[in-house]
């Protein structure tokens, strides 16, 4: 790797604070507390739209309407991240300690019964339990329903309604650390939101001086069953109504493909399963990796999966992807490894933390100015005219 990419120690634990907060689809709330407490130590401004997703880099939404109506030609750039993970919902009790569950999201297929599982509430952490009776959806690329049989310490006092829990595979702990490698519950995509808070922690200097920032930050949720908070934030036609270009980044964790190799750098990311991406603004972002990461990033179409990049393009907004190649995608044992007990069974999911440094480094870039937004392919076309004049006799 490149020697200048390393995550700051301060980052870092910041970064397990992150890691440790359970979620699931719609339950994003030990999530949504860390980033808001996180926010508010670095003096960044946030504020929350109507369905729950975190706006970050502004105040509130009137601030949030005025940033995208100035006349300038610089382009806001849109970061966004999710901040849920495939998991369960309780459905009802079935004895004291047996609760019916529903699956939201990917899962793994294979050797599931037996498996160990969290629990929490919105409010608390609950506990853990084992998996039972999985069933797969009809098309049979994910858990639908299950059961799961809470430890007899799971609930020490009162028992919850059932539609209050929530949870997801428990391994050793939430995160730990091996080498370089982060091992966890939930990469996909609680790195992606790190990224957007540790971008947004050093704009703070730029918004202390009280020039224009144009950066936003998106944290949604319920992405794991069809981007349905970003899509819900489009619908409300906050960017619908933007009088200054715009520059949709995707932060994700994808699956780990050929061409995508953990530990070699962030990815910048030219498509998903679903899209490419905008040629111009890819053009840009390619750029600056090269300078900013000659030898430590990628390039590839990360079709493992699709992503909020695809819901962006659908709205029109050009978009752009940064990933980090992840282990054990939703999961799902494919690269094994610890807390792996059969291949293709649960696992953790896993990252490479120069990669996470290599991504920082790469969003931080892209906030510079004059970056050539208006044509970016002039570098190329003035380099394939001077390619064209040494055969001009050749006509």
């Amino acid at each position: 790797m490149h020697p200048s990419v390393s995550l700051a120690p301060a980052a870092y634990q910041r970064l397990l604070k992150l890691l440790a907060c359970s979620t699931a689809p719609f339950c994003e709330h030990h999530v949504m507390r860390e980033v808001e407490a996180q926010l508010d130590a670095a003096k960044t401004p946030w504020c929350v739209d109507e369905h729950g997703n975190r706006i970050v880099g502004v105040g509130s939404v009137r601030e949030y309407r005025a940033l995208l109506r100035q006349h300038n030609a610089e382009p806001v750039r849109f970061f966004i991240a999710h901040m849920d993970h495939p998991g369960f919902h309780g459905v009802e009790w079935l004895s004291a300690r047996r609760l019916a569950v529903r699956w939201y999201g990917g899962s793994p297929l294979r050797h599931l019964a037996g498996s160990r599982v969290w629990l929490a509430t919105a409010e608390a952490d609950l506990g853990q339990g084992k998996l039972g009776k999985p069933i797969l959806n009809s098309g049979r690329y994910a858990i639908a329903t299950a059961e799961v049989t809470l430890d007899k310490d799971c609930i020490a006092t009162h028992r919850p309604a059932a539609n209050k829990l929530y949870g997801g595979f428990a391994f050793r702990a939430p995160c730990w650390k091996q080498g370089q490698r982060l091992y966890t519950r939930a990469a996909d995509d609680l790195v992606g939101v790190f990224a957007i808070l540790e971008t947004a922690r050093s704009l703070r200097a730029a918004r202390r001086r009280g020039g224009d920032v144009p950066f936003i930050g998106l944290l949604t949720r319920g992405e794991e069953v069809g981007f349905v908070g970003a899509v819900k934030h489009f619908e409300s036609g906050y960017l619908a109504k933007a009088k200054r270009p715009l520059l949709a980044v995707s932060l994700e964790a994808s699956r780990t493909l050929p061409g995508a190799v953990i530990g070699k750098g962030p990815v910048v990311r030219l498509g998903d399963r679903r899209t490419v991406f905008d040629a111009g603004g890819l053009q840009v972002l390619s750029q600056l990796a090269e300078r900013v990461l000659p030898a430590a990033h990628q390039r590839r179409v990360m079709d493992g999966g699709a992503c909020e990049a695809t819901a962006a393009t659908a709205w029109g907004i050009p978009t752009v992807g940064i990933s980090i190649p992840l282990g054990n995608y939703h999961n799902e044992g494919y690269e094994g490894g610890p807390d792996c007990a059969r291949p293709r069974g649960p696992a953790p999911e896993f990252v490479h933390l120069s990669d996470i440094a290599g991504e920082l480094t790469l969003c931080k870039a892209l906030m510079r100015s004059n970056l050539p937004w208006a044509d970016p392919w002039k570098t190329t076309r003035d380099r394939l005219q001077k390619n064209a004049r040494r055969y001009r006799r050749a006509f």
